[in-house]
Parts: C-alpha cells; structure tokens; sequence
C-alpha cells in the first residue's frame, strides 16, 4: 500500500472525485441567515464573515530549492467573490508545506476537539515516517530531515497520534469511538511501523514470557534477589524455574549478559542507501488538485519493493502448485474408497456381539473391540466413517493404499466395550454415573459430546463452531474471553483427535485439550470431562487406554490442583470405557497414590467418588481387600469433604459390589464390629472417640444396602409382582439417604418393586416368620446380639458416643420397620434390661441399667416411632428406670444420659416433663430426689413458657418437701433457672426460694444445704443476671464466709473453704461495681483467707495475690474519682489490667500449688 503523501490535497478517493467542486466555495445567498458547509463535504466549516487572510500569498522555498509562488493558485482558488472562504484543507496543506508543525498540529486538536477531525492531518501525525529518518546515512548536526526540511529528531518511539487528544477534550463520548478507531489502524500504517528502525512492534505474548524468564536469570545470577521475588511476584502466571513453562518449542538461549556481547558483532547488510525528504509540487497546490498519492513504503527503495514482490509471487505459484497437487490426490483417495465401499457392500459388516458370543468363557470375549482389532495399524483410524479425506502422501503408494483399507474396513465395526460380570440394577448404575460431573445441558456442551464422524458432519461442525471461534479470537485480550475462547476450541481439538490417522498427531491433540486451559474451573473442567467421555464412546477402549490414560498419568503430580482434580474426575468418568483389567489395575493404582498423597481435599474427594464408580464396574474379587482398605482410608481423612463422599459414593458402591461377592453380611459388616470391639478393649480408659465414629458411620451406611439384601433374599422375592394397584411407599417409611445411591428404591430397580416386596416383607413377618430366611435370621441372630454387647461396653457419660449408637439403631430400626423394631429388636433388649420391682436389690439385675444400654434404647429404639402406644412405652420404661435406680441407690449417669440425649428435641420436653412429674408425687423420697436433680438438665433447653407452667411449681412443690434431702435436691435447678430465664415473675419467685434456704432459722445447721448453695452460686453467678449477683450472691457468700470463720467443726469447715475458693474464684472474673467490691466481694476474701491461712497454706497465697489485685482496682477507681474525671486512657489501661487478671484466672485449675505459682509470677 502506497503511503499518504500530506501535500496532497486529495485525502482520499472519495475526496477527490469531489474536489473540483470544492476548490470554490460556495457563493452565500441573500437568503441564507448562515453560509452554511458545502454538501457532501462535512469538514469545512462556516464561512466568516471577513474576507480571508492572504495565507497563500506567500513565496517560499521548498526543500528542493526550487521557488513555488502560492499566491497566483491560491487567488485562482478564491475567485469569483470577495467573501468567498478558505477550505480547512487547503489551510492545514498550507501549513505542512511550510512547515508550521506545532500549529499543524494545534490545528488538529482544535478539529478533534469540535468533532471534525481532518483525515490529511490525522493520516500525517500518524505516520511514524514523517518523524524518523528515512535512511542509514546520519544527518548533519543532530537534524533530521523532515518532509519538508530540517526538523527536530523526536524523543521517544511514540508517534503523536499515541496522544490520548480526547483525554483533553470536553467531548467524553468519542473516547470510545477513538478506541474503535485504534482496532481498525490501516496496514500501511502498520507497515510504516515495521519500516521505520526506531518503531517496534508491540510485544508478543511469548517474547515476554521469554524475556521475563532471561531478565529474572539475570537478576539471580548478580545477586539482585529482592527484585527478582518482586518481579516474580508481578508475573505470577510463569513458572521462572522451567524453560518450557515459556511455552517456545526451542532451547533456552544464552543468557541476558550473553546476548548483550554478542548483539554488535552482526555484521549489517551493506545496501546503499540515501537521505531522501518529500517536497510539494506545484501541481499538488490548490486550483490544480489532482488525486496522486505515494506508491513507495516510506522505508523502502524501489528496488527492494520489486524483490519483496517477485518473491511473494513465487511463494504463491508454489502454493497453487500445491494446491493443485493436493486436489488430484483427494480425487484418487475419493475414488479408492469409493471401489473398497462397493467391494465390501456384498458381505454384512462382521460385529462382534458380546451377547451372541457362544465362547465357553464370555468375560474373555468382551476384550475384543472390533473385527479389525489385529490390523498393524487399528489406532490410526478407527471409526472413521465417511471421511473423504485421508493421510495426505503420494496417490500410488502401497502403504498409503494398505492404511487407507484397513481404515475403511475398521469403518464399518461398531465399538464394543468391556461389560462387567455385575449384576446392578440401572438405576443404581444411572445414579452412580451421576457423579461424573457432565455438561450436556448448553450449546457448547451438546456440541462436545457428539463427535463428527464422516466429512459432511464435521463441515457442519465447523460451519456451527466458527462463527462462536472467530469473534473471541478478535476480542481475546482478557483472561477470561481467553478461557471462553479455549472452550469453544474443545469440539474441534476432540473432533480432530478422534478421526486424524497418525498416532502422534492424535496425542499431540489430546495433549493441548488437557492443558488447553491453566487451571480449568468447575464448568470448564465438566467440559473437558463430557468431551472425554464422548472421544471414549467412539473410539473404544483400546484407543482410550493407549491415548487418554497416558494424559491422565502425565499430569497426576501437577502443581496446580484443578489439573490434579481433572485427573481424579476423569478417571471415574472413563471408567466404563476402560479395559476391565486396566480398570482394576492401573486406574485403581493412579487413585489410590493421589488418594494417599493429594494435600488438596477437592481432589482427594473427587479420587473418592471415582474409586466409587470404579467399585460399581469392577469384578475381580481379588481386589476386594484392597477395596476394604482404601474405605477405611478415606474414612479417616481429616477432611469432612472427603468422609462425605465416602459416604455418599464409595460405601454404597462397594457395597454393592459385596453384596453380590456374598460378603456384605459375612465379612464386611463383621469386620466393622470387629475393629469396633477391639477399639473398646484397647480404651477402657482413654477411648478413641473418633475412630469409633469412622466404624460405626461406616455401620450405619451399610444399613440401605443391608435391608435391600434381606428383601433380595427373601422366600417371597420370586413372587413379588408389579401390579396397578400396588400401594405407593409412605414418605417416612425410611429415613431420609444421604445419597440417590443409598436410597433402596435405587438398590432394588424402582419404587414399585420396592413396593411390592414390602408388601410381602411385612406380612411373612407378622404371620409366616423367618423360616429358611437366611439373611433375615443373620440380623436377628448374630448382627442384634453383638450389637447390643458393644453398647453395653460403651462409656455412659461419653455424650458423643451415646448420640452415635443412638442414631445408628434409630436408622436401623427404622430401615427394617415396625413390625421388625416391635418382635425382634425391642424384646432383646428387654430381655437384658429385665425391669422389674422385684430385681430393685438385685446388683447382678441392675448392673445393665447403670450403663449406656438404656439411654441407647430409650432414644435409639423407642423413639423410632411417635404414635400414641410407643410414647407410653417409652414415658413407662423412663419412670421404671428412674425408680429402679433411685430405689437401689445407683448412680443416675444412664438416666441422665437419657435426659440429655432426649432433651436436645423440643418434641420430647413435654414427655420429660411428664415423667419428671410422677417422680415429684412419688411416695419414695430417694425418687423424688431423682426428679429434682433431673430438673436441672431439663430447664436449659425448655422454652420459658413451659418453665413457668410446669417446672417451677413442680420445684415449689418439691422445696416444701418434708424430706430435708428432697429439698436440698431442688437448688441446682434453682439455681440454672437464675442462669437460663430472662422473666422477672420468674426469677423473683425462684430468688424468695433460695432466700429462704439462706434465712430460714432451720437451715443454719445444714451443712450439705450450705455446700449446695455455695456450688449453685459458684456455677451460675457468672453467668446470672449482674443485679441478682451483685445484690444477692455476693452478699450471701459473704455471710457464709463468716459464718464459717467461727465453725467449730475442722472438716466441714474445710469443706465449706474449698466450695467457697472455687465460687470467688469463678466470680472473680466479672466485673463487680466498687460498692459492692468494697463492700462484700474484699471482706469476703478476707474471711476466706483466714479459712484457708490455717487449713490450707497453697490456696492462702493464691488469695493474697487475689485480695492484693482487688484492692489496687479500688485504690485505681478512688484516684480517679478524686480527680473529678476519667480518661479514656486510664478506662483503657484499667480494662487492660482487667483483662490481665482475667487470663490469669482462666488459667486456674484446683490445684492449689499451680495457682500460687501464677499469682507469684504476678507479683
């Protein structure tokens, strides 16, 4: 393209045709309020209302030297009317034949800035050529010649049209314009940048990642390691310790040192050159304008044009030579296959159907994938069918003919792929597939899982793929239109991979699809994942282990774990597709090693749910340790993620897969209770609460699979039939799956099957029994009786391990139904329980009730059903364990437990409370001792309303109790009202109660009464309301502790000190106003420190120290008070100290030694 001559008047084609009737402005009519522009011509402003100035007057010299008169064209140009105006164009010509640059270019943004942009000036300042030098020779005195003389070098490589003109301009809405305009800068202006020595390209992706790499090495080399971790930090997306994380397919170069010694000695090309500059012509004036513009790159003589053209001319006769070439030989392939399609049309095609196969051993046959399977060269074309194009090469060469063959005998051979000897029932396969995580549902994905296989259906492909492709490629600058872009690029990379005939280029292409994306995210990787599954479907299993596992293998150790995670996903998802020996061996080897040695949980949970879905395929019993084990070891990830999967895949796959080995019930089951029973005899004291939560979560999800194995093998299973009027299953009749895959409905087949059999279930056990039901007397025989003896071995007051066995049974009863729960569950425990009055002073009858067999049984048994009958059950069996302990004097932990457990559901309170009520009325005060203490673990969770309907007249009641001991029972729960309720009624009444323990004359004496309250206050004072501890408590303890200063007896002096350390030190940690720390707190301490100065020297010096910290708060507040004011500084510095004072409390324990060791490092 010919560059822009700026002396000439003709800007453009266009303009030129137009200029004979704009050299002459147009005369203004009398009419005309305005001269307005002249049409067609946008550019030229409004005439003015004086004549013009004489601007081409003028004489002056070109840089030719030769003398060019303006003035006789420029009075030509303006004839016919005084108040004819001058063209904008013909004065901004003027101006750059002069030389005028700066008011040229003034000019120019005084038009850019009215919205007139002139396309003589922007296409002048825009060529880098008008500024530069336009030879090798060196000007003369730091000049360079311009296009029109002498001009001034320019300091730096940006040309004036970089200038952001409309970052000055008022006129904020062409910014956008200008942008566009940046998108669409014209090859020659391109060109002119290439031309010019001084001008470079922008930067190329690659050349950066390049240069970053060689700068970064400089910096390390030279001891510059600050920079070089800045500057690897602003370039986080390379990888400065590969060369090939560059992304050049060539070797590293010499380094930056290197490169800088070696850039002078090139010896330059000798050409000849000249200064040339560009001058104006008369001709080219105004009056004279004819259309001519340069033909010649400004950085190019005419000599090197005509070479770079002869040799453009060369290239393109080759090309069409080969073109040619190559259209004969499609022509003779096209007619070659055409010859072996009607060769091959007589015959069927031979397919190998596994079903049809009479081989003495089927599983074998199912290794064989196509008829062609023993051709040399199978790989390099399966399942092209139709393609009219093939390995380009020479029409008359045998191996080309040979490959050409085979591939279209190959055409013809459906895929066949490994099916194993599993019996699943397809809604359990579907839901296992589930959790290969596809993309179908969008036009992207659609397009990625169907493959082209024949020539016009990939034409179709690309006619629908390309027109998506090409506008992100012209827009691809930012990370994410990049990542779009690759996305869109997956259907043609799988396409290709799948029908191309040469092994390495198919491997090469695989290659770019697994890392056509840096660190893939969920939709991208369900992308890369449905095309995988789609190349396996077409290619077959032979092709899928040689070409995409190989992938899989190369990046299970990549630094990134999206790709890792790619990996794991991608090996469940091409399980089905996989060789089965493959699929048992290497495939399970790869997740096991990530599974072992992944620190990422989102890719240790994919490999989980792929080693599921690899348990549902796989049939080589050999493996089924190594299946146990890896459970076992996912079990115990620390990552809750990960367990989850475990429990929604794995463990019901692996199931399954037991189940039809025949080991669900005879060994997988067994040897959970195994490890669980051991687990309970090696911690007798210290048990191992979390392992025994892995075995018995493990237990619990092998109940669906469990209960589907009994209705499997059932005497009735071959009469179950699907009729019209089969009830539907009621929607609590199980519990809730954690997982489509745990769900009986899916283990069986369907609901309706599931229905039936039910049906059947329920009534063989309500009338026929389990005669020859080998399963079913499995669980009542073996599996409830050692379940029952590990409960009865489990700690009771472990809360956690008690809500676990809970939660099993009431999963397991549940699964198995009422009718089961009723005669076969709940009569064995009734039968180790054996509650009954007349075993009360029986120790060996009632050791069982101590332990955590009730509470288990209470909740996990009873509660599974909440109809009228099996609430009385359970209120009944509460009320007889609650009098049988009482009566025997047992400890209360397994009622407690009960309590506890129960109370955590607000459907129970009201049964609780029921049942703590007949404990109040009962005629034994040892039960109505019972139900007052039961009271205190019952009030924290029961709404207000019920505390005041129900539990404190309750408590009334029992503090009149004649029993001293009855009484004294009811302080706790005073107490933990006080804590819990927020009701002024209720805390006043609870408040006079406890008032008249402290007040009434009859309880001075009582030794366990005081020690009661003082325990009470010690618990809930933090805790309690500030005024009821401030008005109440602290002046209660205070009277207590010098009451007990005159006790005469040593022990129980003792005792009241101890309960009296603990309760100031648990409520030296509020805040307590100066009043009463003067006034009950200090004096308090005090009494207790003579206590405990005589009876107990380690807790005296902890209360000197406690007594030294109140006294020095005081002494702070009085300063201040007497200063009128306080500061926020001195508030800070006191809440400081407090908060000092109060890590040093929560530090204390009981033993008095530590505590004196804390406040001595205090002082």
């Amino acid at each position: 393209m010919a560059s822009v001559n700026p002396f000439n008047l003709s800007d453009s084609e266009e303009e030129a045709e137009r200029r004979p009737n704009e050299s002459v402005d147009t005369e203004r009519s009398p009419s005309d309020g305005a001269p307005g522009p002249p049409p067609g011509n946008p550019f030229s402003p409004p005439a003015e209302a004086e004549p013009p100035t004489p601007l081409l007057s003028s004489n002056r010299t070109s840089p030719n030297g030769e003398g060019i008169s303006a003035s006789a064209p420029a009075t030509s140009a303006m004839a016919g009317s005084t108040e004819a105006r001058v063209s904008v164009d013909i004065i901004a010509a003027q101006l750059l034949r002069d030389q005028f640059i700066l008011t040229a270019l003034e000019f120019h943004t005084e038009l850019l800035e009215a919205g007139r942009e002139l396309p003589r000036l922007r296409d002048y300042f825009s060529n880098p050529g008008n500024f530069e030098r336009q030879g090798g020779t060196p000007p003369a005195k730091d000049q360079v010649l311009g296009p029109g003389g002498p001009l001034n070098r320019a300091g730096s490589i940006s040309t004036l049209d970089s200038l952001d003109f409309a970052r000055y301009s008022d006129d904020g809405n062409r910014e956008s314009d200008e942008r566009v305009a940046e998108c669409e800068v014209s090859s020659q202006e391109r060109k002119n940048l290439k031309s010019s020595p001084e001008i470079q390209e922008p930067i190329r992706p690659l050349e950066k990642r390049a240069l970053n790499f060689l700068v970064n090495e400089y910096l390390l080399k030279n001891g510059y390691k600050l920079s070089s971790i800045t500057f690897s930090d602003e370039n986080d997306d390379q990888d400065f310790e590969l060369w090939d994380d560059v992304g050049l397919n060539i070797p590293k170069p010499p380094d930056l040192l290197q490169l800088y010694r070696n850039c002078g000695n090139v010896t330059p090309s000798q050409r000849d050159t000249v200064d040339v500059s560009v001058g104006v012509d008369p001709s080219e004036l105004p009056g004279n304008c004819v259309a001519s513009e340069f033909s010649k790159k400004p950085g190019l003589s005419q000599q090197q044009q005509t070479e770079v053209v002869q040799e453009l001319e060369y290239q393109l006769s080759l090309l069409n030579s080969e073109k040619q070439s190559l259209a004969d030989q499609i022509k003779k392939l096209q007619s070659e296959i055409q010859t072996l399609k009607r060769s091959v049309s007589s015959p069927p095609p031979a397919t190998l159907d596994l079903s049809s196969q009479n081989s003495p051993h089927p599983s074998s046959s199912s290794n064989i994938i196509t008829s062609c399977t023993d051709a040399p060269s199978v790989d390099n074309g399966q399942n092209l069918e139709g393609r009219g194009v093939s390995e380009p090469g020479n029409g008359g060469d045998p191996p080309a003919k040979q490959k050409t063959s085979q591939l279209q005998s190959c055409n013809k051979t459906r895929v066949h792929f490994d099916q194993p000897n599993r019996k699943l029932s397809p809604a359990f396969q579907q839901a296992l597939l589930s959790f290969c995580r596809m993309c179908s549902d969008s036009r992207l994905g659609a397009e990625v899982s169907r493959i082209a296989d024949s020539e016009e259906s990939v034409m179709l492909m690309l006619g629908r793929c390309l027109p998506h492709i090409v506008p992100n490629v012209l827009l691809a600058k930012r990370e994410r239109m990049v990542a779009h872009l690759c996305q869109e690029l997956i259907p043609l990379i799988l396409c290709t991979a799948c029908l191309h005939p040469e092994p390495k280029e198919r491997d090469q292409l695989l290659h770019i699809l697994f890392n056509l994306i840096k660190r893939p995210d969920d939709e991208q990787r369900q992308m890369i994942l449905t095309g995988c599954v789609a190349f396996a479907r077409h290619v077959g299993p032979t092709r899928v282990e040689a070409e995409l596992l190989p992938q899989c293998w190369e990046q299970i150790n990549h630094k990134y774990p999206e790709r890792r995670l790619l990996v794991a996903e991608s090996c469940g998802a091409l399980a089905p597709y996989l060789p089965k020996e493959i699929r048992s061996s290497l495939v399970l080897s790869m997740l096991q090693q990530m599974l072992a040695e992944d620190k990422a949980d989102m890719v240790r949970e994919a490999v989980v749910k792929s080693l599921g879905i690899i348990m549902g395929y796989i049939d080589d019993a050999d493996k089924y340790s190594q299946g146990f084990e890896l459970m076992l070891l996912s079990l115990g990830d620390p990552s809750e993620r990960v367990v989850n999967a475990v429990h929604q895949v794995f463990i019901p796959a692996f199931s399954a897969w037991s189940t039809e080995l025949g080991n669900l019930h005879v060994a997988l089951i067994p040897s959970l209770l195994t490890r669980i029973e051991k687990l309970l005899m090696q911690g007798e004291h210290a048990l191992d609460e979390h392992k025994l939560h892995i075995f018995l979560s493990a237990l619990q999800s092998l109940i669906p699979p469990l209960f589907a194995l009994v209705l499997q093998n059932a005497p009735f299973t071959s009469r179950a039939k699907v009729h019209a009027d089969t009830p539907a299953i009621e929607v609590t009749r199980f519990p809730r799956p954690a997982s489509p895959l745990q769900d009986i409905a899916t283990i069986i087949g369907s609901r309706e099957i599931l229905s039936a059999l039910l049906q059947l279930y329920d009534h063989q056990l309500e009338l026929e029994g389990t005669t020859g039901w080998d399963s079913l007397l499995w669980v009542v025989n073996q599996l409830l009786p050692q379940l029952i003896e590990i409960v009865g071995r489990i700690n009771v007051t472990s809360s956690t391990c008690v809500h676990e066995f809970s939660r099993f049974f009431w999963r397991l009863c549940r699964t198995f139904g009422k009718i089961f729960t009723n005669t076969k569950v709940k009569p064995q425990f009734q039968e180790i329980l054996r509650l009954s009055e007349e075993n009360v002073d029986a120790s060996a009858g009632n050791g069982i009730l101590t332990k955590a067999t009730v509470p288990i049984y209470a909740t996990g048994v009873l509660t599974c059903y909440n109809q009228e009958e099996d609430r009385k059950l359970l209120v009944g069996f509460l009320e007889d364990v609650m009098t049988t302990l009482s009566l025997s004097h047992a400890p209360l932990d397994s009622l407690k437990a009960s309590f506890v457990e129960l109370g955590a559901n607000p459907a129970y309170h009201e049964l609780l409370l029921t049942v703590l009520w007949y404990g109040v009325v009962h005629t034994s005060a040892l039960v109505r001792c019972t139900a007052a203490r039961m009271f205190e673990l019952l009030v924290k969770g029961v709404n207000e309303t019920l505390v005041a309907q129900r539990v404190v007249p309750a408590l009334i009641t029992l503090s009149s109790d004649p029993e001293i001991s009855v009484r004294i029972s009811t302080i706790p729960a005073f107490g933990t009202i006080m804590e819990t309720v927020t009701q002024k009624e209720l805390q006043e009444r609870v408040k006079m109660q406890l008032a008249s323990f402290l007040e009434d004359p009859q309880y001075q004496d009582q030794h366990s009464l005081h020690i009661e309250i003082i325990r009470t206050f010690g618990r809930v004072g933090p805790n309690a309301e500030p005024r009821f501890r401030d008005e109440f408590v602290l002046p209660h303890l205070h009277k207590l502790a010098l009451a007990n200063n005159s006790h005469t007896v040593e022990s129980k002096r003792i005792d009241i000190a101890t309960q009296l350390f603990e309760a100031y030190s648990a409520l030296s940690c509020c805040f307590i106003s100066e009043e009463v720390m003067v006034n009950h707190f200090l004096p308090g301490l005090r009494c207790l420190h003579a206590d405990m100065e005589q009876l107990s020297p380690e807790h005296e010096v902890i209360l000197s120290s406690m007594i030294k910290e109140c006294e020095i708060k005081v002494e702070n507040r009085g300063m201040s008070d007497a200063q009128g004011s306080i500061s926020i500084a001195s508030s800070l510095v006191g809440e400081d100290a407090k908060t000092k004072f109060l890590s040093k409390m929560g530090q204390l324990t009981t033993s008095g030694a530590m505590l004196a060791n804390v406040f001595q490092r205090k002082k």
